[in-house]
């Protein structure tokens, strides 16, 4: 049977692979095994539940409400707010679990279920299988233990989280934003009021797009993955930066007075040296992923800021930060964390630091993020071959010593499986572009030959 939960939660398209009972059984079985984890004791448990604007949200909510409550549990239904504020709210609130309906950047059709743990963390992989595990128990027949009386959940709906969420993020704020236009992409999503709100009370004159979620636009060519709009926007209104986030709003890429793009690497070398700079960048490390460009480890370590660097995924960035005490770290495609501030990458925060930093020097945004130079990167899919044998295969082994050492200094090699398909992705990273291209297609023909 394959496993429910993926690296970001439960997806899949609503109503097809996510319907309203799996939400309901999922969220059942959530309460219990976090009973048994002493979420409850000496209190009633409660829950913070929010989502993102897509219509199926609205029935999934319904089944995630219905089945913590009938388990006994408290619920504030915080409504449309990004993942982070859902996080944010859980940790602020006291609450024993968090959920979040959202598949982020994907289309309109998905949905997804994310749990989150007491604090505002993401849950363990060891309680996912549990609470997978015993919703399977239950789905073949086992009764649930059910409270009557006034033993059930009670459902409250906390209109305050906005309030409250926006307040934090404003309180994280080094300085004002007087000064900046600045254009917003909420990706007709989370974001889509939180996010102008934000930035408007922080001082910046603001103009959006994006901002008008009608439950079956979300993502639909606005957002971080939709960046063109943001660029002719910036353009049109001579604004000094714009910043687009995703669906769920954990993510944030920005974009210069020039319409240039400025990606999740450019926007980690800015905030780090303004942190080092503040004294805020712990052990002067930042976490990066084996993805992010090269052109950002060079930069980082000609300024003397060392980068670790964990497997694709911003839970594993989380958890290589938590375990050695690190303050900032993210991905190039935007998903960046600053740990004193959020449990979880926050497009939001990300957008309005940068914005203080650009406020804070007067530079204009380019030459913040001019700190460093993306390399080109090549990403070539190489299909129908034996992943498994990719870090095994002497063959592939010396076609990438070759490339590595053809590149030199100046370029990387990077192979990696996928994780979800019977394919290898290769990267290549030169100087030149059609130097990255030239190797990246001799590494795909030798990975084919050797793993097809």
């Amino acid at each position: 049977m394959a496993r429910l939960f993926g690296t970001d939660g439960v997806r899949g398209v609503a109503n097809a692979d996510l319907t309203a009972e799996l939400a309901l059984g999922l969220s059942v079985a959530a309460a219990h095994v976090l009973a048994k984890a002493g979420a409850r004791e000496d209190h009633r448990p409660k829950a913070v539940v929010g989502r993102d604007p897509r219509a199926s949200g609205e029935f999934l909510e319904s089944a995630v409400v219905a089945g913590l409550a009938s388990a006994g549990v408290d619920v504030l239904r915080v409504g449309v707010l990004p993942t982070p504020a859902v996080a944010y709210l859980t940790g602020a609130l006291g609450a024993d679990l968090g959920v979040m309906l959202s598949a982020s950047h994907n289309p309109m059709p998905d949905n997804g279920i994310k749990f989150i743990a007491r604090g505002g963390h993401k849950l363990s992989d060891e309680l996912e299988d549990a609470i997978e595990a015993t919703y399977h128990q239950h789905e073949h027949g086992e009764p649930w233990e059910r409270p009557t009386g006034a033993g059930v959940g009670r459902v409250i709906d906390y209109d305050e989280g906005f309030d409250k969420y926006v307040a934090h993020l404003l309180g994280v704020l080094p300085n004002r934003l007087d000064g900046l236009k600045i254009v917003i992409d909420g990706a007709h999503g989370a974001a889509a009021r939180v996010s102008p709100e934000a930035f408007a009370v922080a001082g910046a004159e603001i103009v959006t797009i994006g901002d008008d979620p009608t439950g079956l636009n979300i993502n639909d060519g606005y957002g971080s993955t939709h960046m063109e709009r943001l660029k002719a926007a910036v353009l049109e209104h001579g604004a000094d930066l714009g910043v687009a986030h995703d669906g769920d709003a954990d993510r944030c890429l920005a974009v210069d007075a020039a319409g240039d793009e400025v990606d999740g690497d450019q926007i980690l070398a800015v905030l780090a040296l303004g942190m080092r700079e503040a004294g805020k960048l712990r052990r002067n490390t930042v976490v990066g992923t084996v993805m992010s460009n090269l052109g950002f480890k060079l930069a980082l370590e000609r300024e003397g800021v060392e980068l670790i660097q964990t497997a694709v995924g911003d839970r594993y960035v989380l958890e290589e930060m938590k375990r050695g005490g690190f303050a900032l770290g993210g991905e190039q495609s935007g998903h960046v964390i600053v740990l004193d501030h959020a449990t979880t990458g926050d497009g939001t925060l990300t957008g309005l630091l940068l914005a203080a930093r650009v406020a804070e020097t007067g530079k204009p945004l380019a030459e913040l993020a001019a700190v460093m130079q993306r390399l080109p990167q090549v990403l070539v899919n190489v299909p129908d071959v034996d992943k498994s044998r990719v870090a095994t295969s002497a063959e592939v082994a010396a076609a990438v010593t070759d490339a590595e050492a053809e590149l030199g200094s100046t370029g990387r090699v990077l192979l990696r499986p996928s994780g979800t398909e019977p394919l290898v992705r290769v990267m290549v990273e030169a100087a030149d572009i059609d130097h990255a291209r030239s190797v990246a297609g001799r590494l795909a023909d030798i990975v084919k030959s050797a793993l097809g």
